[in-house]
């Protein structure tokens, strides 16, 4: 007992003393990616996962401190950012803001607005707040755990959030298992880590160095929807603006009332965002599921119900200290927006896991302090600043996505410092835009990518170790309890894949056969 309490309090003082030590330089980081991360999500169509790409170029000069507060921050903000816009002009600026849509508009046209926004922004500050000290206070026990794990386990460990991935794809389970595959075939080009073998390069230079797994999200994801944006029409007109934007926070009886909701969002994004790949958008609509078929207010959930704006927000936002555990605790990422933080660790030479907690605990407290006093700056620029940030959709969509195009080529170029990387992005934008065009998730391949390198790491490291024995992985307890779970999700997965199909047999068409 008393040990645990001596935890607590050298984790409280560790993060008290981070935040008092980040400076008026850390501070004026947090303001500068809080800011960031609101504009971002405000304007449709620029992610907050885009503009976490897209300040990759700015960190290379940094320290790794610094460059993870700036870009936190970023993160933090940029999952309530697009509640304004959604709440007052039923635009959603970030995928995760549309179930804020049903309910947060139809609060706004009935003249609601500013309730609509204030539980909003309440909702993404309780939700990251919990997220926090979750964060904080679990993820030293994880890594204590985790320093007893070895390759096996590290090995199932990635397998399982690969197949995680696969359980959450909205679209086809078989298309999904395409794309994770290519992106682990895409890991594999270049010069193995483990054996020194070129792979794959084809004779060419380009190649030889590999694909840089940042290029690749950089292509798919920022590259690749400025490409289907323009395959669209683009639209030079802006948003008609509310002609008044205020925000009223709700008092302490109609929070009371609603806590319920906020229960259900917080436990929702914080349990999803450690699963990698789903983040906040599939917290955002999880939520919102569970709220309009359990909740207290159930049966006003699509109604301009406060209930269907608080528990997807808070979700969302708790899914940022959810994300973050297995980053830091196991090195893998909780959601794309965790991917780039990742690629920003190792570009910075260090390896998150759970030696960081021991070997550099000054960069763990710097990244809780950053956490927390990006949320209480998120929440104060987001009750005050509203209507400036409104006034950010004057810009024509056009104009934002050239931005994004230019900076995508820097970030590029600024990697390796190769024009073979603006390349293999170019190259990555056009198979993103066609992926989508054709339905195929981005997402499990652009983590097979980031995966695909640890898992062959772990297994090579497991069979040299093990002379070639196999049955390792199911006969150490631990990794031999994931390797079931893993398997019992793959049949999971290939049941509902067989129902799904079943069922879309038996629909009759459209002469009224089947």
């Amino acid at each position: 007992m008393r040990e645990g309490s001596r935890a607590v309090i050298e984790t409280l003082y560790g993060v008290l003393g981070a935040m008092a030590s980040i400076g008026l330089y850390g501070l004026f980081l947090v303001v500068i990616g809080v800011l960031l991360g609101l504009l971002v999500g405000v304007l449709p169509g620029l992610t907050f996962v885009m503009g976490v790409l897209l300040l990759v170029p700015f960190t290379y000069s940094m320290d790794t401190g610094s460059a993870l507060t700036l870009m936190l921050a970023l993160y933090v903000a940029g999952t309530y950012g697009g509640a304004l816009t959604s709440i007052l002009l039923n635009i959603p600026g970030e995928p995760n803001n549309v179930p804020l849509l049903w309910d947060g508009h139809g609060m706004a046209r009935q003249g609601r607005a500013a309730e609509a926004l204030g539980w909003a922004a309440l909702a993404a500050f309780a939700g990251g707040l919990v997220s926090w000290v979750v964060l904080v206070f679990a993820a030293k026990p994880f890594a204590s755990v985790a320093l007893q794990l070895s390759s096996p386990e590290y090995f199932a460990i990635v397998l399982l959030g690969l197949a995680s991935v696969l359980a959450l794809t909205e679209t086809s389970v078989v298309a999904a298992v395409i794309a994770m595959f290519v992106g682990m075939l895409i890991s594999t080009v270049g010069v193995s880590q483990v054996t020194g073998v070129v792979r794959y390069d084809f004779g060419t230079t380009i190649l030889r160095d590999g694909i840089d797994y940042l290029a690749v999200m950089i292509g798919m994801y920022a590259l690749g929807e400025v490409i289907t944006r323009f395959g669209e029409k683009f639209g030079g007109q802006v948003a008609q603006q509310p002609a008044r934007v205020a925000t009223t926070l709700p008092g302490l009886r109609a929070v009371r009332d609603r806590g319920g909701s906020f229960l259900r969002g917080i436990l929702t994004g914080s349990l999803i965002g450690t699963v990698p790949g789903a983040g906040a958008t599939v917290a955002s609509f999880v939520s919102y599921g569970l709220e309009k078929q359990f909740g207290k207010h159930k049966g006003e959930v699509g109604e301009a119900s406060p209930s269907g704006v608080v528990a997807p927000q808070a979700a969302s936002t708790a899914t940022v200290g959810g994300a973050l555990i297995p980053l830091l605790v196991l090195g893998i990422p909780g959601s794309a927006a965790a991917a780039v933080l990742l690629g920003v660790f190792l570009l910075h030479d260090v390896q998150p896991g759970p030696q960081i907690f021991a070997e550099q605990p000054e960069l763990v407290y710097t990244i809780f302090g950053a956490f927390l006093l990006s949320l209480i700056l998120m929440f104060a620029v987001g009750v005050l600043g509203a209507r400036p940030l409104i006034r950010v959709l004057n810009f024509p969509e056009v104009y934002v996505s050239a931005f994004v195009v230019l900076f995508a080529f820097i970030g590029a170029l600024a990697l390796r410092q190769s024009l073979s990387d603006v390349w293999i992005t170019l190259a990555f934008g056009v198979i993103g835009f066609a992926m989508a065009r054709s339905d195929y998730p981005i997402a499990p391949l652009v983590l097979g990518a980031i995966l695909g390198p640890l898992a062959e790491r772990h297994f090579v490291t497991t069979m040299i170790s093990s002379g070639n024995d196999w049955t390792v992985f199911f006969t150490r307890p631990i990794s031999g309890t994931l390797m079931v779970i893993l398997v019992l999700l793959v049949l999971l997965l290939g049941y509902r894949t067989y129902k799904a199909r079943g069922q879309r047999t038996a629909e009759p068409g459209p002469d009224g056969s089947r």
